[in-house]
């Protein structure tokens, strides 16, 4: 079994990218689309400890901002047991990582995402 433990650095521009866009629409108050790229850096970094943990802390982040118990509290164990999986090789692919899906369910990933594992040459 490989251990993950740290981003690919042919895929850590994409996963930064996606950050920085949650970013810029969070402060511009266009909280949909910031979301959206939460979600986005979550499939993107999900088989990384580091980066599946630090996006779950900014989906928390999020619950709050949206003042969001669902969220907040569906983010608590996401957030202790997300890096682990990841860790372990046990995550759910596609899985857009808010508490608003089943956390250990695995989704299609769309073309778009899929074209950035594939030009980063990393497997799924």
């Amino acid at each position: 079994m490989k251990l993950y433990t740290s981003i690919p650095k042919e895929l850590k521009p994409y996963f930064n990218t996606e950050l920085e866009k949650y970013s810029a629409e969070n402060i511009s108050g266009n909280l949909k689309n910031a979301w959206i790229h939460l979600e986005r850096a979550h499939i993107i970094g999900q088989k990384y400890p580091y980066a599946h943990t630090f996006v779950h802390w900014k989906m928390l982040q999020f619950g709050f901002k949206i003042k969001s118990g669902k969220e907040v509290f569906g983010q608590i164990p996401r957030l202790i047991f997300g890096g682990v999986k990841s860790f372990v090789g046990k995550i759910p692919i596609g899985n857009p990582g808010g508490a608003n899906v089943p956390p250990l369910k695995s989704f299609p990933i769309e073309k778009e995402l899929q074209d950035i594992f594939t030009n980063a040459g990393v497997q799924l």
